[in-house]
């Protein structure tokens, strides 16, 4: 549902699921580091699992001097994306023909805002790190000629990376949803037999959901490692 607000359009439902996919990261980390123990157990091993699952994926990119400061960055991206991902599995609901309540990430204007902040900041540390000078100078080797590729190739990656999230978690939630729907067209028995179908696409698609935040992820540590690190 769109409104109108000072002069600006407001996604409604993206707001809410936004919001609720923050709400859950949040007390996700108040509750795992509310009681700190030397011996991690439930929630805080779980968090610390993600650092470190979080800091494989930095080290494979790049130098962990180069790459240290993104640690918060990237457990921040693959957190909000698997519970943003997740949002819309268990229902979606509808009232008076407005959407409430799915996947925030099911919307191709929330993936390229993250693809965008993404390739924002992956600018910002390359200038910050190297210098406007030399970080200028990556745009025009190893042959000047090649300075316009470069630059569509930066647009590329920023489509590439908020589509592809998008495609992804959207082609989940409206075959779901299709799923679904055909239960009531099908009777008792088509509807019985649709169950299993259904349960096996929800599977498939937490799956999905879980390969996406992990691969939204690495591809970020990916385009930073191109920025800041001296050797590209």
């Amino acid at each position: 549902m769109v409104v109108k607000f000072i002069g600006l359009y407001f996604n409604l439902t993206n707001v809410v699921m936004i919001t609720v996919a923050s709400l859950i990261v949040f007390i996700i980390a108040v509750i795992a580091t509310r009681q700190l123990a030397m011996k991690p157990k439930g929630m805080q091993n779980f968090l610390e699992w993600i650092m470190d699952f979080v800091k494989s994926i930095i080290n494979s990119t790049m130098d962990w001097k180069d790459g240290g400061r993104f640690h918060i960055l990237g457990i921040t991206l693959i957190m909000y994306i698997f519970v943003s991902n997740m949002l819309g599995l268990p229902f979606l609901i509808e009232f008076n023909g407005h959407e409430w309540w799915r996947s925030p990430t099911a919307d191709p204007m929330v993936t390229m805002t993250l693809a965008t902040t993404v390739i924002v900041l992956s600018h910002f540390y390359g200038v910050k790190l190297k210098g406007a000078k030399e970080y200028g100078k990556g745009f025009f080797t190893p042959l000047p000629f090649l300075f316009p590729l470069k630059i569509i190739e930066e647009f590329a990656n920023n489509l590439t990376l908020g589509l592809r999230l998008y495609g992804n978690i959207y082609a989940g939630e409206l075959l779901l949803s299709l799923l679904v729907g055909g239960l009531a067209h099908t009777g008792v028995i088509g509807a019985i037999a649709a169950v299993p179908v259904t349960m096996a696409w929800q599977a498939f698609s937490i799956f999905v959901g879980s390969i996406q935040a992990y691969l939204f992820t690495m591809l970020t540590m990916v385009y930073m490692s191109h920025k800041v690190s001296h050797d590209h």
